[in-house]
């Protein structure tokens, strides 16, 4: 079965922080930007000892978001399709276009008017691409983007943050309707990818999404999926991790998916990361797949 996520672009954790509250997991207390820097170099250190190429960017210095790469666009082949993200990450659109353009990549820009959170929302899976729509992504945007890279959309819906009557509740940063699961790499992760006779593996959380969605989510056959607790996505970053189809490295803080992994003799690497956390990613928000 062939590797998946083989070339991953990262930038650095110099200039992260948590000042705007641009989703529900940011926390007050400040970060400790020195022990934010040690557990990116962490992640970087397990890819690269699992296969994965890295390329490293630095950070823009003008974004507190910057960190996070997987949502500056979507990369298959030579092309990218660029993101169109929140008002707190706006000048990392020009940054990510420079950066993904000095790789050899032909930049696409989404039509006006539309949200698209790149990767974060659109995860690949051979030929499959699942996408969440509906907070940082816009569902026109995400069938754009898979239409111009060749994908098959699979197009998914994870559940609101709502309040005490049961209303969604609107971001006071973004101005957007809000959820735990506002990117889909928060209740979705791609273990492996379909190969000829042989399934792909997903795992996710089926608490996170619709029913039609898990409905939708269930019907497709040619891959086999883990079911991962509503405790351990929203709590523990289950499913925002980065898997090579033989090696994943995941969060510490989800031991069944970890075991449930081992189990299908996958190799499971596990750093504690608190500080990155406090901006509402993990390991799969600080990597963009480049191949």
């Amino acid at each position: 079965m062939p590797l998946i996520n083989s070339i991953v672009l990262m930038s650095d954790a110099d200039n992260f922080s948590n000042q705007q509250p641009i989703n529900p997991y940011y926390h007050q207390e400040s970060v400790d930007i020195n022990l934010a820097k040690k557990e990116h170099a962490t992640i970087r250190e397990l890819l690269v000892e699992s296969g994965v190429q890295v390329i490293t960017v630095p950070s823009p210095t003008d974004s507190q978001d910057g960190v996070y790469t997987a949502n500056w666009g979507l990369v298959r082949g030579d092309k990218a399709v660029l993101s169109r993200l929140p008002n707190a990450r706006k000048t990392e659109e020009n940054y990510a276009e420079k950066a993904l353009t000095n790789l050899g990549k032909t930049v696409i820009h989404i039509p006006d008017g539309l949200k698209f959170s790149g990767q974060g929302d659109a995860l690949a899976c051979g030929n499959l691409l699942f996408c969440g729509s509906g907070y940082r992504s816009d569902a026109t945007a995400q069938r754009f983007a898979a239409d111009t890279l060749g994908y098959e959309l699979i197009q998914l819906q994870t559940i609101p943050q709502t309040d005490s009557d049961g209303k969604p509740i609107i971001n006071s940063s973004t101005g957007w309707v809000d959820s735990y699961f506002y990117d889909i790499d928060l209740a979705l992760a791609i273990i492996k990818a379909p190969d000829g006779d042989q399934k792909g593996l997903i795992a996710y959380c089926p608490e996170a999404f619709t029913k039609n969605s898990c409905e939708l989510l269930e019907s497709i056959d040619i891959v086999d999926k883990i079911s991962v607790s509503i405790d351990e996505a929203k709590n523990g970053f289950a499913t925002n991790l980065v898997s090579t189809g033989e090696t994943v490295i995941m969060s510490a803080n989800a031991p069944q998916l970890a075991s449930d992994l081992r189990a299908l003799g996958l190799r499971v690497l596990t750093p504690q990361i608190t500080e990155l956390a406090k901006g509402g990613g993990y390991i799969r928000c600080m990597t963009l797949t480049i191949s």
